[in-house]
C-alpha cells in the first residue's frame, strides 16, 4: 500500500535567463524527480527509541525543505499512532504546520499533510480541542473543508477520508459548535461538505444530545442547507431534518406529524416550519 509520487522540482529561473534565449548558454539542468512515500498508516512502525526522535520532528517540521518536511509529518503520523503521549506538548506546533502544508501548490506534501490530519483525529478525540489553541483546529477544520472542495481528485477524496475520521473520532457536541458557522460559508462547496459532517454528526447524535445543542438551532441550520445549489448541501440537511424529528418523536410519545408541525410552527418563521413539515412528510 505504497505509493510513490513522482514530483518533479523547477530550477528558480532567473529574470536574464527567461528574457534573453542565449544559445552558448548550456541548457538549464533538467527538473529533478524527488521521491514521496504515501504510507497507509497500518504500515507505519513505532520508534525503537522515542524519546530522542521527538526533537528532531520539531527541526525537521520546521525545514525548509519540502521532502523533509513529508518525511518529518509521517514521523508525526507515527508518534500520534504509537507514543502519543510524547507528541502531545508539541502538538499544537505539529498541527500548525499540517495546516500550513495543506496550503502548499505541492500535492504530494498536501495530501501527506492530509493524511496526517487523519491520524492525529483517530490518535487523539477530542483532546485536540482541549490541548490546542482553538484557532488552531479552526485554521485546519477550514483547510481540510476547501481541500474536501478541490478539483483534484486524489486530494479531495483524501480530505474526505480524513473529515470522517474527524467525526468519528471528536465527540458531536463540541465538533458542531466548530462546524455550524461554515454552513454560511461564501465557497458552495465548503458550505457543502460542512453539510456532510454535521449531518454525520447529528446521526451520531442520541435524542438527548440533540435537545442539549438545540433542535432549533439544527433545523435553523439545516433550512438555509435545504435551498443551497449543490445537492450534496441539500440532502445533508434533510439528513438533519430526520434526525432531529427522530428525537422528537422518541422523546414525546405524541400524536407524531401533528405535534411536528406545531413545535415547527412555533419556534420557526413560517417558510422554514413549511420546509421541515415538507420533509418529514414526504419522506
Amino acid at each position: 500500500s505504497k505509493k510513490q509520487a513522482k514530483v518533479s522540482i523547477q530550477p528558480q529561473k532567473k529574470a536574464s535567463e527567461i528574457s534573453v534565449n542565449d544559445e552558448n548558454k548550456a541548457p538549464l539542468p533538467q527538473p529533478i524527480d524527488a521521491s514521496v512515500d504515501y504510507v497507509a498508516s497500518e504500515d507505519l512502525k513505532p520508534f525503537q527509541d522515542p524519546e530522542s526522535n521527538i526533537q528532531s520532528l520539531v527541526e525537521g517540521l520546521d525545514s525548509k525543505d519540502w521532502v523533509k518536511v513529508c518525511q518529518s509529518l509521517n514521523d508525526a503520523r507515527r508518534f500520534s499512532l504509537y507514543h502519543p503521549g510524547l507528541l502531545l506538548p508539541v502538538l499544537e506546533k505539529v498541527m500548525l504546520v499540517v495546516e500550513k502544508s495543506m496550503k502548499n501548490p505541492r500535492s504530494a506534501l498536501c495530501k501527506t499533510s492530509i493524511m496526517a490530519a487523519s491520524d492525529i483525529f483517530n490518535a487523539y478525540g477530542e483532546k485536540l480541542l482541549d490541548s490546542t489553541d482553538s484557532s488552531a483546529f479552526d485554521q485546519l477544520l477550514l483547510q481540510l473543508l476547501l481541500k474536501a472542495s478541490q478539483d483534484k481528485k486524489f486530494v479531495c477524496e483524501e480530505a474526505d477520508k480524513s473529515l470522517t475520521a474527524m467525526v468519528n473520532s471528536i465527540a458531536a457536541l463540541p465538533l458542531l459548535q466548530k462546524l455550524r458557522g461554515f454552513v454560511n460559508h461564501g465557497n458552495l462547496r465548503v458550505r457543502a461538505k460542512a453539510a456532510v459532517s454535521i449531518s454525520n454528526s447529528v446521526y451520531k447524535m442520541g435524542s438527548e444530545e440533540i435537545k442539549e445543542f438545540g433542535s432549533v438551532t439544527l433545523l435553523q441550520m439545516a433550512s438555509d442547507l435545504l435551498n443551497d445549489r449543490l445537492p450534496e448541501a441539500r440532502e445533508a440537511a434533510r439528513s438533519i431534518v430526520l434526525s432531529v424529528y427522530e428525537a422528537f418523536t422518541d422523546n414525546e410519545k405524541l400524536d407524531t406529524e401533528e405535534d411536528w408541525q406545531s413545535f415547527c410552527q412555533s419556534n420557526l418563521s413560517t417558510i422554514q416550519a413549511q420546509l421541515m413539515i415538507k420533509v418529514v412528510s414526504s419522506q
